[in-house]
């Protein structure tokens, strides 16, 4: 059903009237069990059709990340919304301003596709759209010593100005800046001063919410708040 260009996934729903395209078919994919959070052997795997609620309230995630997942979907526009939207939703569209994707990119998360298999969430995010389902996101629990999440908002629960997640993992930091505003972008390094400069490299653009030359700068305040934050949970 979903090989033809008129018909798409409803997933929650949520975003589907941000498009002007005109759909035969919504395709519902809320029979299939993908809304369950389950843990595996050194990874939580986060079905597509879970919930933002669930995800920051999941116990499991809890425990490993502290409030990482709640910091990244608290100002999503409200507890009503964050009931319906879905995490494959917000993956599956790339959104440029999704905090959920920025969050998840330094974790070293892979997305589960029906037909493409597993494949790292960093190479998903510069393919183009295609047909194939997404089933859900499988966050590794292993080798990440700490997780801290930043944005940027012109008011609580408006869309982000810029996001900022850090991840500390054996291969130095990670650090994933998005809303810039096209697709977060992932950079890695062992040096937090070289680390920042690089996230204010990262290209910027303007739209109503901010010009680049403040997102710039922005980059560079909440990527030190982030690794900050990775230090002071450490300790």
């Amino acid at each position: 059903m979903n090989q033809k260009r008129a018909n798409a996934v409803l997933g929650g729903g949520c975003w589907l009237r941000l498009g002007r395209r005109r759909l035969d078919t919504v395709i519902d994919l809320s029979g299939l069990g993908l809304e369950e959070i389950r843990e595996e052997t050194g990874a939580v795997v986060i079905g597509a059709m879970a919930t933002l609620r669930q995800l920051e309230q999941d116990e499991r995630l809890q425990a490993a990340f502290g409030c990482y997942f709640q910091d990244c979907t608290a100002h999503i526009v409200g507890v009503q919304f964050r009931n319906c939207a879905t995490v494959g939703g917000s993956v599956r569209a790339r959104f440029g301003f999704s905090d959920l994707v920025t969050a998840l990119l330094p974790l070293g998360c892979t997305v589960l596709l029906y037909r493409g298999g597993e494949m790292p969430l960093e190479e998903y995010l510069t393919m183009g759209y295609d047909r194939d389902l997404l089933l859900g996101v499988r966050v590794p629990l292993d080798g990440i010593a700490s997780a801290a999440y930043e944005s940027a908002r012109n008011s609580e629960t408006d869309l982000p100005v810029l996001t900022c997640a850090a991840a500390r993992r054996p291969e130095g930091f990670f650090l994933a800046v998005g809303a810039r505003p096209g697709r977060a972008m992932l950079l890695k390094g062992r040096e937090e001063t070289a680390l920042i400069e690089k996230a204010a490299a990262l290209p910027f653009g303007s739209n109503l919410r901010a010009g680049a030359d403040y997102r710039r700068h922005l980059a560079r305040v909440l990527a030190r708040r982030a690794l900050k934050r990775l230090k002071e949970a450490e300790a």
